[in-house]
């Protein structure tokens, strides 16, 4: 069984996270994330991750989010974003992605994620589902939700 850990702003997670840039694309890279919570001074890591021995193989960052008129989950309802999970290629298809998920699932909020590079069917299995929504230059079928205790909401889903 793998174990999330919280991981810390500094420079051994700033090294840690170049590998993903090698493999991932830009838009998904956190490592621009860290290096701008660290000249914050921002002590409260959103980054959390899976190591195999040594190497970080796997991450995610998590944000706790709370907007006035949310469309999604009511006014003044806190919810996480999920963004950037990411799992090294070597890495993939071992369940890493699914326990990084699960560990947000049960902090027990609703969570927010961008359906990202065909991982719609990823979303669904662990019981997303897409919502109607519009962003300019963005895919309306792209942002999937979680509710606790199997809730479904009064949400314009989309098939």
């Amino acid at each position: 069984m793998y174990q999330v850990e919280h991981l810390k702003i500094n420079f051994k997670t700033v090294e840690e996270f170049k590998i993903f840039k090698e493999y991932g694309l830009q838009q998904l890279s956190m490592l621009e994330d860290l290096q701008a919570n660290m000249i914050e001074n921002n002590c409260e890591s959103p980054f959390y991750g899976i190591y195999y021995g040594n190497k970080l193989v796997a991450r995610m960052s998590l944000y706790k989010q709370c907007e006035k008129n949310n469309p999604y989950f009511g006014s003044d309802q806190e919810y996480l974003e999920l963004a950037k999970l990411e799992v090294l290629p070597e890495y993939q298809r071992k369940g890493l992605g699914s326990t990084l998920v699960t560990y947000a699932k049960s902090l027990g909020l609703p969570i927010k994620t961008i359906a990202r590079i065909k991982s719609k069917t990823f979303w669904e299995k662990h019981g997303f589902f897409p919502v109607s929504y519009k962003i300019d230059g963005e895919p309306n079928s792209r942002l999937m939700i979680w509710l606790p205790n199997g809730e479904t909401g009064e949400f314009a889903k989309i098939s």
